[in-house]
């Protein structure tokens, strides 16, 4: 079993880590920027150690420093959480090289599912449904155009390297079509340094269902039910719940099937995440995550398994603990995530933490690295908080979200929070009824229902 895991992330991520670490009896490693020397996940960690300034790529994304870290603290493995490195290939493999386990795939599976046609092309190959589109690249606009007319508008032209909704367009008929091409090589060029595009078939009134799988590459796979995380702002997620409302049982057998033999097949190792956009009874491919997913605790919430624990074991080449039959579901749970932005706008706003109080009781549960005093940072991702509850059925934990909701407390100088959207969107029948697509969110923003 490993000794020492260094963790290459921060913030509640980087503490969910060494929660598990500790409950394994496996000393832990922090990194942190200068910018972090406070933060709680340094605090918690048995070791910490600056890797740089405060700007993530001369720190967390610095792939000399955190080889250099592991050196320095004599940690046998990285567990890299979610976004920085998580996902980056060349990162694995250096890890490696240097005679360190990588806890997650491998370089190969990374590479595979990184590239957007890659990895469609090889869902097609593992019997994975996937959205009608073209075959590869798009390199003209009069190419584009006639791929719309072949499948039928509207389409959407998307990066191939895409993530977070860049580099992705809309063409609704063939007139639309130059300005989305264009404008979505050029925003693909912008964040990730490569602006060839795809299209696809653009579906109505979709709902975005992932299905969490886990192998052991031993070639054992599994999946653990889904989660319906379709209610998005400019295609971040910020509710999510497991299990769908709009997924029957019949639909999750048969989804979570193909997924969980697909990663068999594949050789597969540790967490991932197929993500299917879902409409009338179909379910349409669009990427798989290989990493664990900022919405993972909905899923142990219903399965009553720890997915970072399986993560260390199968990166210790140990085979799963459980097997599908072993996996039944325990009623409804739902995450919101809480950031620091300004409402309506959704502007953040960095600033000291005056006075923070968790909320508790039965089937709550709040991953946050926030205290008193805390200084929120302006350099990373605003999110300072997730809440997550879980209950008997759906209707027990909306109940539960709302009065866990009202016992968070996040007060501070300058910093606001979008918990005020949660309360809101409580008040919303879809919400209750679970009737709600992709593009519900923004539709009832942009109705202004804050102002409500």
């Amino acid at each position: 079993m490993f000794k020492k895991i260094l963790i290459a992330n921060r913030g509640e991520i980087a503490l969910r880590v060494i929660r598990a670490c500790r409950e394994m009896g496996i000393q832990s490693v922090a990194v942190h920027s200068t910018a972090d020397a406070d933060a709680m996940h340094v605090r918690m960690a048995d070791e910490s150690i600056c890797i740089g300034p405060a700007p993530s790529a001369d720190s967390y994304l610095s792939l000399p420093a955190i080889i250099s870290a592991c050196e320095v603290t004599g940690a046998e493995a990285i567990h890299p959480g979610y976004g920085f490195l998580s996902e980056n290939a060349q990162f694995v493999q250096i890890v490696e090289d240097h005679d360190l386990a990588f806890i997650g795939p491998t370089a190969e599976h990374i590479r595979q599912m990184g590239d957007k046609i890659t990895a469609k092309d090889t869902a097609k190959e593992l019997g994975i449904p996937v959205v009608p589109g073209s075959d590869g690249g798009v390199a003209t606009v009069e190419e584009a155009k006639k791929i719309g007319r072949d499948f039928g508008y509207p389409v959407i032209v998307k990066a191939t390297a895409g993530g977070g909704g860049r580099g992705m367009k809309v063409a609704a008929t063939e007139d639309d079509m130059e300005s989305a091409y264009h404008t979505a090589r050029a925003e693909a060029k912008a964040a990730f340094g490569n602006d060839e595009v795809y299209i696809e078939k653009y579906l109505q009134r979709p709902r975005h269902i992932e299905i969490q799988v886990f192998g052991d590459g031993q070639g054992n796979g599994v999946h653990l039910g889904e989660r319906d995380c379709s209610l998005q702002r400019r295609h971040q997620k910020v509710f999510e719940e497991a299990p769908g409302p709009s997924i029957t049982p019949q639909e999750r057998k048969y989804i979570g099937d193909i997924c969980a033999n697909a990663i068999a097949k594949m050789g597969y190792r540790g967490a991932g995440t197929v993500e299917f956009l879902y409409e009338d009874g179909e379910f349409y491919f669009i990427e798989m995550n290989t990493r664990l997913q900022v919405e993972h605790p909905v899923t142990e919430a219903i399965f009553g398994v720890d997915l970072v624990r399986e993560q260390i074991r199968v990166a210790e080449g140990m085979p799963l603990s459980f097997t599908q039959d072993d996996l039944e579901i325990n009623g409804a749970a739902i995450e919101v995530r809480i950031n620091a932005e300004r409402l309506p706008n959704f502007a953040p706003c960095p600033g000291e933490i005056t006075q923070y109080h968790a909320p508790g009781g039965l089937g709550v549960r709040m991953d946050s690295a926030l205290y008193s005093g805390y200084k929120v940072p302006p350099y990373y991702d605003s999110l300072i908080g997730k809440l997550i509850v879980h209950g008997r059925d759906r209707t027990e934990a909306l109940a539960r979200l709302q009065r866990a909701l009202g016992e968070l407390i996040i007060d501070g100088k300058g910093v606001e929070t979008t918990v005020p959207l949660f309360h809101a969107l409580l008040q919303e029948k879809d919400i209750h009824t679970g009737d709600y697509n992709i593009h519900w969110l923004e539709k009832w923003l942009d109705a202004g229902g804050l102002d409500g």
